[in-house]
């Protein structure tokens, strides 16, 4: 059975920084891309970065270019967010996801909160 379980989230205060880590299992990791999604109560899923299976690409919304890296390893069958200079309107449930952002997602995390407050 495929897994995808975030970790890393919590609570943060504007400017601080925070990974966010999603480890796969049960499918082959390697030959996906993976994305990273978030999402507001009450508002439409947004989509945050994409990389390719072999760590090239990547894609990132306007709303994180310059702030947000994703990254991977496949070794380690895990990818990454790195979110710096976070900001009250990044609060949201974040969620790894397989495939490209426009493309059809097999697999889903559980999701993990990011809340960032003063």
């Amino acid at each position: 059975q495929a897994h995808l379980v975030e970790s890393g989230g919590g609570l943060a205060q504007p400017g601080d920084s925070l990974r966010l880590s999603c480890v796969a299992s049960g499918f082959d990791f390697n030959i996906y891309a993976m994305s990273w999604a978030r999402q507001v109560p009450g508002k439409e899923l947004e989509w945050l970065s994409s990389i390719f299976s072999d760590g090239t690409g990547p894609w990132y919304a306007d709303s994180v270019k310059a702030r947000f890296t994703i990254s991977r390893d496949n070794a380690k069958k895990t990818v990454y967010l790195q979110m710096n200079n976070l900001n009250a309107d990044d609060t949201a449930q974040y969620f790894c996801v397989s495939g490209w952002y426009f493309s059809p997602h097999d697999y889903w995390g559980q999701g993990i909160q990011v809340t960032v407050s003063s």
